[in-house]
């Protein structure tokens, strides 16, 4: 256990303040960029914020997750979603700065809050584990879609690495389905989406 802690603890750094590495080619990267406005650039630079930070807190929600999960299957299923939101990390990180935008200054705090919740739901039993992934996947595909409705249409390049995450996301949910993943009460579902709104508004200016 100890030294699945230090390992954690590694990863939480790694994750919060190095830059991520990516095995797959940045979406849109050999498209050009597009004359945008700085009023449209801000924009693009801040949901691309959001984004980035959604990934950590999948990072944590995962780690968590796995960490607490007495199931080998589940915990390489975990680990192999994981793998996809670290390059989901590099991509936003790399779109932040061409668009001349920052991370947000609360990462560490989202980190901690999200790998309290993966470990509290691992608790529950793998069905619930499951659900919970299935359901945080689903939620962040319909984030991933309000972006590209707000997204300059111009901006193909944040725009495909945005319709790459989103369709990752849904294989995330169908591969925790598959699994076995037990639907959450309506209750549930309601309090992440809260904590999902307050998450995405306040990231979107810190």
């Amino acid at each position: 256990m100890l030294d699945h802690l230090i390992i954690g603890f590694d990863k939480a750094l790694r994750t919060v303040f190095a830059n991520a590495q990516t095995v797959r080619p940045v979406p849109g990267d050999s498209l050009p960029e597009a004359e945008l406005s700085e009023e449209e650039r801000r924009l693009a630079a801040s949901l691309m914020r959001v984004n980035h930070c959604g990934e950590i807190c999948a990072q944590a929600l995962y780690q968590g997750q796995a960490l607490m999960s007495k199931d080998e299957g589940i915990k390489r299923a975990l680990e192999g979603a994981a793998q996809e939101e670290t390059e989901h990390l590099a991509w936003t990180e790399r779109r932040i700065a061409e668009l001349g935008g920052r991370k947000s200054l609360l990462n560490p705090l989202w980190y901690g809050g999200s790998l309290a919740i993966g470990m509290l739901a691992a608790r529950f039993g793998d069905g619930i584990n499951l659900g919970f992934l299935a359901e945080t996947e689903r939620q962040v595909e319909a984030h991933l879609k309000s972006h590209l409705d707000r997204l300059p249409e111009q901006d193909v390049r944040s725009r495909e690495i945005v319709e790459q995450m989103k369709t990752d996301e849904v294989a995330h949910a169908e591969t925790a389905e598959r699994l076995g993943a037990v639907d959450l009460p309506a209750s549930v579902k309601t309090a992440m989406k809260a904590s999902s709104k307050l998450m995405t508004r306040v990231a979107y200016w810190v």
